[in-house]
């Protein structure tokens, strides 16, 4: 059985920028889980299509349950094989992801197409696919429903990046990361509060002198 999960959304940003945007957006604030990115094989073919296919090392914490049908030094990695091409007469871009780690534990696919938004052609729509499935008897139901919900997050995360990354090139301020926003808010905080304290021994200076 498997677990399939569709949804489609846009960027605000033409289709030429994305597909830059798309080999430059490691790293990024949302995207700390990557490690490394290399190109395993590139080519342009006859009709001009860019094939690519990359290597993607992440961090991925199993969860406690699944810990021990791992080993300790491959439990906090997971390698990710990641195909594209790119066909800059249609302004498409066809994106297949799959993990080769864990895969018997859960394997997830991913296929993601990127073209010129129809309603506005400044933006480029996405269209998205997952297909989940786990092999791990007696448990592959849980495996899924783990898969699909960490999946959905991991899809926020990517959007993110895309959109901290597309601002950076367009000359624009990034949007704060929720990290970045909630360290600006505590200096906020100390900085009020240094100050409150300033007034308040100030004031009982005064009135000691009184």
């Amino acid at each position: 059985m498997v677990k399939y999960f569709t949804c489609s959304g846009f960027l605000k940003g033409t289709w030429d920028q994305v597909f830059l945007a798309f080999w430059q957006r490691y790293p990024n604030p949302y995207s700390n889980h990557v490690l490394t990115e290399d190109i395993v094989f590139r080519e342009v073919t006859p009709d001009s299509c860019l094939v690519s296919r990359r290597l993607l090392t992440k961090t991925s914490r199993a969860p406690r349950w699944a810990e021990k049908f791992l080993p300790a030094h491959r439990a906090c990695k997971a390698y990710i094989v990641e195909d594209s091409i790119v066909d800059p007469q249609s302004r498409t871009m066809v994106t297949l992801t799959w993990n080769i780690s864990h895969a018997y534990l859960m394997s997830v696919e991913e296929r993601c197409v990127y073209g010129v938004n129809p309603d506005n052609s400044n933006w480029t729509e996405i269209k998205r696919e997952a297909w989940i499935s786990s092999n791990l008897y007696g448990l592959s139901k849980a495996v899924q429903e783990f898969g699909l919900a960490r999946f959905k997050t991991s899809v926020t995360k990517t959007i993110k990046g895309f959109e901290y990354v597309l601002a950076r090139m367009q000359g624009e301020t990034p949007t704060k990361t929720l990290a970045e926003a909630a360290t600006e808010k505590a200096r906020e905080k100390a900085l009020a509060a240094k100050e409150k304290a300033k007034d308040l021994a100030s004031q009982a200076q005064k009135q000691q002198y009184m």
